[in-house]
């Protein structure tokens, strides 16, 4: 058997006394499993896996703990959120625990933490008024008083994903939380740790700790009897294991909210700023070793442009440094585990076999750490090619000559997925009329990825294969709730009155709805 005691890398930074104290509130009663640093690929810790008796566990407890909570005032519920705001910022140890777990750079896992922080800023100051009872017209003008009303869920299970596991799984624990609701929620094995670092400073904000449940384990053995007890799913992964979780999601007539795959799309045209361009390509492509939903995978540059444009992304590029540990020394750490490892490694070969041309990269850095990957940018990809449809996930990025704005659209528009996109100009309006015409939930002008993103107040998710339902905003926090309607009646009603024939009250009632177009009532 392998050895599985943590080692100084692990123990030193996160303390081995602090992750058992953590672990300890995953309700599982299964065989623990080893995960690994991804900086080194030793021993991290041991993780106990649930059962599906766990799952049902969990959910017995998370549903009565959601009564008590959802009865609170939202200005109450609020409160915890404004507060965990403040231990987020205050702790770098949800720093060092990201990295730990993902290897990605001190940067990037700070990101993280600026993203989960602005988000409870804004939904704690923000959620009240939006699930403030609304009112509205009623079907009869001074006689009907109509009001719509927010409801939670229930009981949410949330499903999120390695590569961002603090944004992509507290983000979406706030405003399932925040709306009332209790949630399960499925964190990757490999970033339980996280997770449970997070819903330890909620906690210590003030959140009761049974309304967040923690489960660990496989999807084929937890996936079902997490969907079989929720009352919505939230997930973030592949378009395949999505299809299947919309399926199961749909037998029991239940919402799903899934972010799902991408092959994201930048379009530089010939009068973009091309040392900005290229700057920004740099960080949209190669961010987090490339592990970013959001990521740019395709980059299509008018001809005009295309020599100048890649030899000043090539330089760019070059000058990324790669590296590991817990300081902010470096910029791009490194792939998460073997499986992304030789995804890209596949991706990348098979290109360069059909006669893909490798500008820059291309290989493996084993000297760096056993899953480090070089920037890599390619031209010259065709169909056949692995990558040029598919999602690689990794820092690899291929480059494409057009003519045409119209080419560019077609060309950016020419995937089944719809997540993200970029256009880079100097004219402004110009880049928002092609961004109208782009199939994605989000698209940034002059910026790769994180003006949508983190623009809280408006909505992000996915068009096509990409996905259903948004996340942030009103729409992110609203997808939790379920739309009640209380209308009351009085002096009038439907019913004739006493000696009113039915056909006179025909008639009485359109008159009322004559008048009522002709002085516009609603």
């Amino acid at each position: 058997m392998a050895d599985t005691t943590p080692r100084p890398f692990a123990a030193d930074r996160l303390g081995v006394p602090q992750m058992t104290r953590l672990i300890a509130a995953i309700r599982a009663s299964g065989p623990a499993i080893t995960t690994g640093a991804p900086f080194t690929d030793e021993p991290l810790t041991l993780v106990p896996r649930s059962t599906p008796a766990d799952v049902t566990d969990a959910f017995a407890a998370a549903r009565a703990a959601q009564r008590e909570w959802a009865a609170r005032a939202p200005n109450d519920r609020a409160k915890v959120f404004l507060a965990f705001h403040d231990l987020v910022l205050a702790n770098a140890g949800l720093i060092d625990t990201v990295q730990a777990e993902t290897g990605k750079s001190r940067y990037s896992a700070f990101e993280e933490t600026l993203d989960v922080a602005g988000l409870a800023l804004y939904y704690g100051r923000n959620a009240p008024r939006f699930l403030k009872p609304r009112k509205r017209a009623g079907a009869i003008p001074l006689a009907t008083k109509t009001r719509e009303l927010r409801q939670p869920k229930g009981v949410v299970g949330i499903i999120s994903p390695f590569n961002y596991p603090l944004s992509l799984g507290v983000c979406d624990a706030i405003p399932a939380l925040l709306a009332g609701n209790a949630i399960v929620h499925k964190p990757d094995t490999q970033t339980a740790l996280t997770t449970l670092k997070a819903r330890d400073l909620l906690v210590k904000a003030g959140l009761p700790c049974e309304l967040w449940q923690v489960v660990v384990g496989e999807p084929d053995v937890v996936g079902q009897p997490l969907i079989d007890h929720a009352d919505h799913i939230c997930f973030t992964g592949s378009t395949a294991a999505g299809r299947r979780i919309a399926e199961a999601a749909a037998r029991r007539l239940i919402g799903c909210t899934l972010e799902l795959g991408g092959k994201n799309p930048m379009i530089v045209l010939d009068d973009a700023n091309l040392d900005k361009a290229a700057a920004g390509a740099a960080r949209a492509c190669f961010s987090t070793a490339g592990q970013l939903c959001l990521s740019i995978e395709r980059l299509y540059v008018h001809e005009k442009v295309y020599d100048e444009f890649l030899a000043k992304l090539v330089m760019k590029a070059e000058k990324i440094r790669l590296g590991s540990g817990f300081d902010f020394g470096y910029d791009v750490g490194s792939l998460t585990s073997r499986r992304q490892l030789d995804i890209v490694i596949t991706h990348v070969e098979d290109a360069r076999s059909k006669g893909a041309k490798v500008h820059l990269g291309g290989r493996a850095r084993s000297d760096l750490g056993p899953f480090y990957y070089e920037p890599t940018i390619l031209a010259g990809v065709t169909p056949e090619m692995e990558l040029y449809a598919n999602e690689t996930f990794g820092p690899v990025v291929s480059v494409y000559p057009f003519r045409t704005d119209d080419e560019a659209v077609a060309l950016a528009n020419d995937t089944e997925f719809g997540l993200n996109a970029s256009i880079w100009t100097r004219d402004v309006a110009r880049g928002h009329r092609l961004g109208e015409r782009i199939r994605c939930g989000t698209v940034n002008i002059n910026e790769g990825y994180a003006s949508a993103y983190a623009s809280n107040d408006a909505p992000m998710g996915g068009m096509k294969a990409s996905g259903q339902g948004r996340r942030h905003g009103e729409h992110g926090l609203l997808e939790y709730t379920e739309l009640q309607t209380v209308a009351s009646q009085r002096v009038i009603g439907f019913d004739p009155p006493p000696g009113v024939s039915l056909k006179q009250q025909a008639r009485i009632l359109t008159t009322t709805y004559r008048l009522m177009k002709a002085l516009r009532i609603k």
